[in-house]
């Protein structure tokens, strides 16, 4: 168990640029083609952000000067897609991060990611063109250099997405919640569920195993129960391994979080996980989140392997 390798980093200017005179909220959306963009720009639209498909970066000041003198000193949000077509912003992206918080934007990233057999099925599906394909460089290998330039954007990111399993309904939710959590004091934590049997999290902070403890699949009774169930419930609280999960992920946590609570990050996903995602894990995120939903902090559940999928909610 330990830190993937999702991080949030800050440009070089966002300590002398996140002041008052920072009223406008930018959010860049980027990720690899066919992970949900456009979905994720029209839920922000939605919510009424000021959203830009495919804008060439160095457009951005340019559209935060212009929004900043439309929206006469009010607070306005703004939204822009960027793609691997901006490869000299994302050779200089430090910079023109800098650039744009002292334009007057608070600005945060949200990158989603997908693995490479499911963006090869959409895109046989949609029977769209990859953008860094050409009659020399088929799919595959368009995908894998588009992941390569933009590692930068990913390794920056404030919050990433993995969408190969996740529904567009479920997509529009996490969005929803991403840009509400600009408006939270402090840090949200996420608690998500997940089952092994269908892959670990790639947009976790921390992942930890839960499949050392008794598993209630075993019991007739309870095979098609959730962690959420009582019987389910019941059944792990007989057991003294659980409790002795809980509480050493309850210490681990309680220290080590108010370490990034210093590092300026908005979210933290703690994904917990067990063969299917149906039991253990999800009676850990639900014990879990109640406690530290008690201590006053910010704190979101995600059940990613329940069926029918159970939307990310709040506590």
């Amino acid at each position: 168990m330990g830190p993937s390798h999702s991080q949030h980093r800050r440009g070089p200017l966002s300590d002398e640029t996140s002041t008052a005179t920072s009223t406008m909220d930018l959010i860049i959306v980027s990720g690899l083609s066919g992970s949900g963009k456009s979905i994720a720009l029209h839920a922000l639209e939605d919510l009424g952000y000021f959203c830009i498909d495919n804008l060439p970066a160095v457009m951005l000041v340019q559209l935060a000067q212009e929004l900043q003198r439309a929206s006469s000193g009010s607070e306005g949000n703004a939204a822009v897609s960027i793609d691997s077509r901006n490869r000299e912003f994302l050779q200089t992206l430090d910079l023109g991060l800098a650039e744009l918080r002292a334009a007057g934007f608070a600005v945060r990233i949200v990158f989603l990611e997908a693995d490479n057999k499911r963006l090869l099925q959409r895109y046989s599906e949609t029977r769209r063109r990859h953008p860094l394909t050409d009659k020399d460089t088929p799919l595959l290998e368009g995908i894998l250099e588009e992941r390569r330039l933009l590692a930068p954007l990913a390794d920056t990111a404030e919050r990433t997405i993995d969408t190969s399993i996740t529904t567009p309904h479920e997509l529009r939710a996490v969005i929803r919640e991403f840009a509400f959590g600009e408006m939270q004091s402090g840090p949200t934590l996420l608690f998500q569920s997940f089952g092994f049997k269908h892959g670990p999290p790639v947009d976790a902070d921390y992942i930890f195993d839960l499949r050392c403890l008794p598993n209630p699949y075993w019991e007739k009774d309870l095979r098609d129960l959730t962690g959420m169930d009582t019987p389910v419930i019941t059944f792990l609280e007989h057991s003294p391994l659980a409790h002795e999960m809980a509480n050493q992920l309850n210490a681990f946590l309680t220290h080590w979080l108010p370490h990034f609570d210093s590092g300026d990050r908005s979210y933290m996903t703690i994904a917990l996980g067990c063969t299917g995602g149906q039991h253990r894990s999800v009676y850990m995120v639900q014990r879990l989140a109640k406690v530290f939903h008690s201590a006053d902090r910010p704190v979101q559940i995600r059940h990613r392997d329940l069926h029918p999928i159970a939307q990310a909610e709040t506590v």
